[in-house]
């Protein structure tokens, strides 16, 4: 009998921690202290709210995406560059980069460290992606 060959262990992680922060996201996307990023969605052109961990230096929110292209926020980004981060309850507009050729281990040493260890946690190894957004000023809209 034919059988369907199983995902390797890195398909299999991805699975599985991407079907827990789908459930997890909805909740934590509700905390007025959570840090959201908010991307055009690439298909249906709504708003999408991620939580993501990172830190803010001067006009600019460095993140490390765990899953890098394969995140779905990466991808909007691909599609729409333009972005809002909350950072303290604060919404800020920006213009976001992915930067492949940054190195996201000492990126991750340099953000918060609770952060680092869940990203470094649930990444899939070699995925890991810098995103850089700019940000535009200090008003929400």
């Amino acid at each position: 009998m034919y059988s369907k060959p199983k995902p390797p262990d890195a398909e299999k992680k991805y699975r599985t921690v991407t079907a827990f922060q789908r459930r997890m996201n909805t909740v934590v996307r509700r905390l007025p202290g959570q840090t959201l990023l908010e991307t055009t969605g690439r298909v249906s052109g709504l708003p999408r709210r991620t939580p993501v961990g990172g830190r803010r230096v001067g006009d600019s929110f460095w993140l490390v995406s765990e899953f890098g292209e394969r995140s779905q926020y990466v991808r909007n980004i691909r599609a729409d560059p333009r972005v809002r981060v909350r950072v303290r309850g604060r919404w800020h507009p920006g213009t976001a980069h992915l930067l492949p050729d940054d190195d996201p281990l000492a990126r991750l040493r340099r953000l918060p460290r609770l952060n680092g260890m869940a990203v470094r946690a649930m990444g899939v190894g070699t995925a890991l992606l810098t995103v850089r957004v700019e940000l535009e000023g200090q008003g929400s809209r």
